[in-house]
């Protein structure tokens, strides 16, 4: 035919077609999901720093924190309590369970209901947590917050993924990780300004606000086209053409329009989705499922983005200083994100890994050093101003590289390698795993801190080590693949392809698979 796809340079196909205005919009609309569960992160934090708000709902935390500064005791004990943690927490393990529901929801009903529900729900809870007159109420309101994390963590970056052409995938779907970073920053702003409210009742505020980008997203999906991808599955052949074409700005969608319906055609043979996702010729995607998320947990980010304003009260910052550091670090994830949306397309995936992993392992073991040589064992120290600017410039210099690397590509990367067939479920799966892993080192970060003391930024240090090896050898680049295309990357692979027989790539009844075109991906 006229026109048509031609191969790139990372051996998948160039469709016809442009980024439309069309797309960008709703992209832009789609990523405000990322808000929720960014404000959350950043609120809780911040909300439990807050004398106020502990003396109401964890009188015996505050009264450790008051002692430990009456008598120079341990600081890195102060703030260890399993009810303190188990507040921040409830909310990723109900994220977690609330994500296998989703999957269902995605698939059935599409892409922006599932975002809907997600904001509805985030709504509620904002309401009861701002309004809790007890810790029961409390813990259920962050429940609630959570199941709508679960539902909007599993749609967005699959609809990003599914809505954006091959070649901008990259930057359209990191607009999802750049949301999440704006929710913090907002979240860390809004704490500095209510702590300073007289009569105590700022924590109200803070967690009230939450509701704000819930509206927002539950608002926005209303607004927001199904993209082709998912009006195919559901049977809506003619509705998905005309989408098609106005998503690409483009008539001549054919050889795109049919390699979706043979993914989809790929995808009704398949009854139980969370059986097949086992089989062999899925590993790779199942693997890197389930490694990405936990490892981009055992970065150790949400360590410093949850606790900031408290790691650096435990650091000796007063009140205030220790919520603007804490605005420093969400100013410094904002912008050091857009250095991925900007070069994931150009520079891959791989190179923003690699490069990002090498400077957070040098910041870990920097500020690990530089607290251990101050507080040592015992965990009292007076830090002077100058001392403890060097160690938030080093927690800085650690978001950053963070910012640019595994923030972004720990969502872009499952959300673009799954075949139709089993997305939803692989989506899930990782959405899942990064909420238990979250659960697990939110629960335990405070009691590992006051055992471990400054070690625990080393034992972060490893773990990014190991995650930096497993990228070098195990995850092949995934840019300008177009999504349906992604097992030719796995085909391609030193080691996932074995795992994949000729028989099942299926790219399109009319694509061949040449030796040469494996080779160049």
């Amino acid at each position: 035919m006229a026109g048509g796809a031609v191969l790139n340079a990372g051996g998948g196909k160039d469709y016809p077609g442009k980024l439309t205005m069309f797309v960008l919009l709703a992209c832009i609309v789609a990523a405000t999901g990322g808000l929720i569960f960014g404000y959350d992160i950043g609120i809780s934090g911040g909300v439990t720093s807050m004398n106020p708000f502990l003396q109401k709902f964890f009188p015996s935390v505050y009264h450790k924190e008051q002692e430990a500064e009456k008598n120079q005791s341990n600081q890195y004990c102060k703030f260890d309590s399993q009810l303190l943690t188990m507040f921040t927490s409830s909310l990723y393990l109900a994220a977690l369970v609330a994500s296998f529901f989703a999957a269902t929801v995605t698939r059935v009903a599409g892409r922006k209901w599932s975002m809907f529900g997600g904001g509805v729900t985030f709504l509620v809870g904002a309401a009861l947590t701002g309004a809790a007159p007890n810790v029961l109420t409390l813990i259920f309101g962050r429940v609630l917050l959570g199941v709508g994390v679960g539902f909007a963590n599993q749609s967005v970056p699959v609809y990003l993924s599914e809505m954006a052409p091959a070649r901008l995938r990259g930057m359209l779907n990191i607009g999802f990780q750049l949301m999440i970073t704006v929710g913090i920053l907002a979240a860390n702003l809004i704490n500095y300004g209510t702590a300073k409210i007289r009569g105590g009742w700022g924590w109200r505020v803070s967690l009230s606000l939450a509701a704000v980008p819930a509206a927002i997203i539950a608002v926005g999906a209303l607004f927001l086209p199904d993209t082709p991808n998912s009006l195919i599955d559901r049977g809506h052949t003619a509705h998905a053409k005309r989408m098609l074409r106005r998503v690409r700005g483009t008539d001549d969608v054919e050889e795109e329009y049919n390699d979706l319906v043979a993914a989809s055609d790929e995808s009704k043979t398949v009854a139980h989705p969370w059986r097949n996702i086992l089989q062999r010729k899925y590993r790779p995607q199942l693997v890197m499922a389930v490694a990405i998320p936990a490892f981009q947990q055992l970065t150790g980010i949400n360590v410093i983005m949850f606790y900031a304003p408290v790691l650096f009260k435990t650091l000796g910052f007063a009140d205030d200083a220790s919520l603007m550091s804490a605005v420093i670090t969400g100013l410094v994830n904002v912008f050091a994100t857009f250095v991925s949306v900007f070069t994931v397309d150009r520079l891959g995936r791989r190179k923003l890994f690699l490069q990002g992993g090498a400077q957070m392992l040098a910041c870990q073991v920097v500020v690990g050093a530089l607290i251990g040589a101050k507080f040592g064992f015992t965990g009292v120290a007076e830090i002077p101003k100058l001392y403890a600017a060097v160690v938030v410039f080093f927690i800085c210099a650690y978001v950053a590289g963070f910012a640019w690397s595994w923030g972004p590509l720990g969502w872009l990367v499952p959300s673009e390698i799954f075949p139709l067939e089993i997305r939803s479920a692989g989506q899930s799966i990782n959405v899942s795993v990064n909420m238990l892993c979250t659960f697990i080192i939110a629960q335990a970060f405070l009691p590992m801190l006051c055992k471990f003391k400054f070690i625990l930024f080393f034992f972060f240090g490893a773990w990014v080590v190991v995650m930096t090896v497993f990228i070098a050898l195990f995850l092949p680049e995934t840019k300008n693949v177009p999504i349906e295309e992604m097992v030719l990357v796995w085909k391609a692979h030193w080691y996932w392809g074995r795992f994949i027989r000729d028989e099942d790539v299926h790219v399109g009844a009319d694509v061949e698979m040449p030796a040469a075109k494996l080779a160049n991906i």
